[in-house]
């Protein structure tokens, strides 16, 4: 297969006929139940034959499930994989027991077996869903799907509401999913990065759109490990809302880095010219590549939109005095060009090789995998600081369950509400949060190959 897209960015296509209007956002009926299991679908050109994918509801990306702040999900999950599976709802202030995490907050779903998840949605803002079993492969397959929670008021007013799910898959050259999925390579070095990127499941992703029009683009970065840095071409833009958060005030959009199981969501305005395209480009060395290409048709609106305002603020409570805080710290070692001679490994020291032979080349504070013990405790209502390290050569993105956080910067000024963090080698970022969630929380990297590969630890709140 071609490396990552359809085409670099620069070229484009024909114009598409004038649309008269657009919808306010893709309509979606929720099913009671979410299967998953095999399908197969057109990844690649239609010149090769359809991809054999793993899906919920067998599509990839699987059904958008949608409903409006303060309301309940339910759904019924059953599965027909061959392997054992959970459903984690990422980013959502959720019950611990509806969680979705193998081990730790419920068991595997076995084949032919089904789960009840219903939960309350206490935010607004743009979530997703995927397995917590075997998540390197199983997403790897295609198992994922979108969350959106609409504002229980003050929506903004846009044309259309867009959910734009990036993926990055690793093909043969007849459009099958690679295997090698405990490849040690991947799982030592920067995760497993494929050959082929998708917009919901497409590699030349398209929309018309008219001119001047004004769409909430919903980013959700789905990939095993490829970080994406994306740039827009074509119109004016802003960032309202970072992994479901709202901004205190929209910013400018410039360029924009998610991580694995990051989102942002864009308010943008199409000023490109009639005829002519707007694009979403992820930028890779020194090319940039169209992942996602809208076709501008005739308008006849006057007049360039203001600014929009900012989304309302969800309900997270507000960081208590960081002096007093409780502080845990988080070292992250090992992988390739890592001078991780060994790790505490099921009860005892284990050296590297051993390691590496279990599949384990990552640790934290020198425990390679789950940890008997949390990392931290906390009481309900406490406020937590915690420092991660990064003493690896490679970037991680670190992702906390069941709470948000903000980052303290050098300075003690507080970044943006966020439940995943890029760690760049060498990097210390501290991030702090009210422990108001009852349960024993997941934090790991969402690389998920390193995660796999032993980079798990946990937080009891009580």
């Amino acid at each position: 297969m071609p490396l990552m897209s359809r085409r670099r960015f620069g070229q484009t296509c024909a114009s598409a006929a004038l649309v008269a209007g657009l919808p306010r956002h893709a309509q979606s009926q929720n099913s009671p139940i979410l299967r998953a299991g095999p399908g197969t679908v057109q990844l690649a050109p239609d010149t090769y034959p359809k991809t054999s994918i793993w899906g919920y509801d067998g599509t990839v990306p699987g059904p958008l499930l949608r409903a409006r702040q303060g309301e309940r999900m339910t759904q019924e999950f059953r599965n027909d994989l061959p392997q054992a599976s959970t459903v984690h709802w990422h980013g959502i202030r959720i019950d611990n027991g509806m969680d979705g995490v193998t081990g730790m907050t419920q068991e595997a779903v076995e084949p032919g077996g089904a789960f009840l998840y219903d939960f309350a949605l206490p935010d607004a803002g743009t979530y997703w869903y995927h397995p917590h079993n075997r998540t390197y492969e199983q997403m790897a397959r295609g198992l994922y799907g979108a969350l959106v929670v609409d504002e229980a008021k003050d929506a903004p007013v846009v044309d259309l509401d867009e959910v734009l799910l990036l993926d990055d898959w690793r093909l043969t050259d007849d459009a099958q999913v690679a295997d090698g999925f405990g490849n040690m390579h991947d799982w030592s070095h920067g995760g497993r990065l494929g050959n082929w990127i998708t917009v919901n499941g497409d590699g030349a992703w398209t929309r018309d759109v008219p001119r001047l029009s004004r769409l909430r683009l919903r980013l959700v970065n789905t990939a095993n490990a490829r970080i994406f840095a994306l740039e827009t071409r074509g119109f004016e833009g802003w960032v309202v809302a970072l992994d479901g958060m709202p901004l205190e005030a929209p910013q400018p959009l410039a360029t924009l880095t998610l991580v694995p199981g990051q989102r942002a969501d864009l308010i943008v305005d199409v000023i490109a010219d009639a005829g002519d395209e707007a694009f979403i480009v992820s930028n890779e060395r020194d090319s940039g590549y169209v992942i996602a290409a809208f076709r501008v048709t005739p308008t006849d609106r006057a007049a360039r939109l203001t600014p929009p305002a900012a989304l309302p603020p969800n309900p997270v409570p507000v960081l208590g005095p960081l002096e007093t805080a409780a502080r845990a710290e988080l070292r992250m070692e090992g992988g390739a060009m890592g001078e991780l001679r060994g790790a505490m490994m099921n009860g005892q020291m284990t050296g590297i090789r051993d390691m590496a032979a279990q599949g384990k080349v990552w640790a934290f504070n020198g425990m390679a995998d789950m940890a008997d013990t949390p990392l931290l405790k906390a009481t309900i209502g406490e406020t937590v600081r915690i420092a991660m390290i990064n003493d690896t050569a490679w970037p991680h993105g670190m992702h906390l369950h069941g709470h948000h956080f903000r980052q303290i910067a050098a300075d003690g000024s507080l970044g943006p509400l966020r439940d995943t963090v890029l760690m760049n080698r060498g990097e210390t970022v501290e991030i702090a949060f009210v422990a108001d969630n009852p349960g024993d929380w997941l934090l790991h990297c969402h690389m998920l190959e390193h995660s796999a590969g032993g980079m798990m630890t946990w937080l009891r709140v009580i």
